[in-house]
């Protein structure tokens, strides 16, 4: 999937100063000057109005993520064992909450669900998206940047529940310039292969 101009832009924000290394690890050294994000790929859908029954609604809960994703640095795993850090480039915000919203605006504009975040817990949360978020970061190894979520797709009652893994990846040679945009490749392919499995699930 081809990053389009603007998206290119908006990510592009998170091209830091100086040169690059895989070796920065997680703490010290101040942050950079710009920071990165995830921009949605999906075509927007303007203004729109939308209702919901009960159980029609989709709510995309934050994933779960393990230890090494718990911080705004992008970690290289440079073997099964060494896992180090991007110098210079840092999320705006926690993968996991960057990638929830990643899914919930996919999810908004590619289908003509009612789309909720896990916040709104006094509504009928309907299909619920749930997972864990195994990969948000650059494979030393394979050059590339990989994304990988197993997700759950559960009804408020937990009457059924449906597992499946997606996973994505994108060219990068690691930098600091080539990592953001790369991620967000990754992040939207597998956004939307979650907001196709959601748009096949009818609405009760």
């Amino acid at each position: 999937m081809k990053l389009s101009a603007r998206a290119l832009a908006s990510v592009a924000l998170a091209v830091a100063v100086g040169g690059c290394s895989l070796g920065g690890m997680l703490g010290g050294g101040k942050a950079p000057a710009t920071l990165l994000t995830l921009t949605p790929e999906a075509a927007p859908t303007g203004e729109f109005t939308r209702a919901a029954n009960a159980g029609q609604a989709v709510t995309v809960q934050t994933p779960v993520i393990a230890k090494e994703l718990r911080t705004v640095r992008i970690p290289v795993r440079v073997s099964p064992t060494d896992v180090q850090y991007v110098t210079d480039a840092q999320w705006v915000d926690t993968p996991d909450r960057l990638f929830a919203n990643l899914v919930s605006e996919t999810i908004r504009r590619t289908t003509n669900r009612v789309v909720l975040s896990s916040g709104m817990t006094g509504l009928d949360p309907g299909l619920i998206v749930s997972g864990e978020l195994q990969s948000f970061g650059y494979d030393a190894a394979t050059g590339q940047a990989v994304v990988r979520f197993d997700g759950a797709l559960s009804t408020a009652g937990g009457t059924r529940v449906e597992a499946r893994r997606f996973e994505a990846a994108a060219p990068s040679d690691g930098s600091a310039q080539s990592i953001g945009p790369a991620l967000n490749r990754a992040g939207n392919a597998v956004a939307l292969q979650v907001a196709n499995w959601v748009g096949s699930r009818q609405a009760p």
